[in-house]
């Protein structure tokens, strides 16, 4: 499903970002991207989503090389940026789900059922008619969430999902993350939260300095060598108890 080869990207002034990135995600995977800030997974992500143009390496969605063979990734590929303020664009809830829709050209009766759809996936019905500003931060990741669900992509990157949010907001995301893996999307998650993500995660990538240190379908023989490359590991590991079960009632 995704596809980088030997993928590096330098910035203008010279530092680079990634360095030689080798990965291969298959398809309705559940992928923990971790690493210390500075790490290089914000830059991997805008990559994949084909915001960013690697300065050397090729990228594959679903076979096809991104930039010629894939020039647009809507309806592919949906980013969830870490700050959703800089993602919703729409003056009420539900003009900004109705934006991604609009955008690709899609009839009316279909924007009108995907923006039904997804407010109703997401808990946004009631607040369908709120002001974005007016929202709090746990219901603004959630519509960052659902307009990009509007989109219908096959492929989901989420750019530390639970920052800054409490705990009701956390389970709230996490399940609505659960829900599109059983949907079959393919989900690829940064975050430094590990501890709620290892029980569901499938693939497990580890970046240090823009390089990709570790990249396994079996997370949990990586996931005690975690510390080494500068993530804090489970909680249970450090403190020899079990860990706190986020979707229990």
């Amino acid at each position: 499903m995704i596809e980088l080869n030997n993928v590096s990207l330098q910035f203008a002034d010279g530092t680079w970002g990634l360095k030689n990135v080798t990965l291969k995600i298959p398809e309705g995977s559940f992928c923990l991207v971790c690493g210390a800030n500075g790490s290089g997974k914000s830059s991997l992500f805008r990559i994949i989503a084909g915001i960013y143009k690697p300065t050397e390496g090729t990228i594959k969605i679903k076979g096809k090389l991104l930039h010629s063979e894939m020039t647009d990734t809507r309806g592919v590929v949906g980013l969830v940026l870490q700050d959703p303020d800089c993602q919703i664009l729409g003056e009420t809830v539900e003009e900004d789900v109705k934006l991604g829709p609009l955008y690709m050209g899609l009839n009316k009766e279909e924007i009108v059922n995907r923006t039904e759809e997804v407010l109703n996936d997401c808990g946004l019905n009631h607040l369908r008619q709120k002001r974005c500003y007016l929202l709090s931060g746990g219901e603004k990741k959630r519509l960052s969430i659902a307009s990009v669900l509007a989109m219908h992509p096959e492929i989901v990157l989420l750019d530390e999902p639970f920052a800054n949010l409490d705990f009701p907001s956390t389970r709230a995301i996490l399940i609505q993350m659960l829900k599109m893996k059983e949907r079959g999307h393919t989900i690829v998650v940064a975050s430094h939260d590990v501890d709620m993500l290892t029980p569901f995660i499938t693939h497990i990538a580890v970046l240090k300095n823009g390089r990709l240190c570790v990249f396994s379908d079996t997370p949990e023989e990586i996931i005690p060598m975690l510390a080494s490359f500068d993530v804090r590991p489970p909680r249970e590991m450090l403190t020899k108890r079990k860990s706190l079960l986020w979707l229990t009632n």
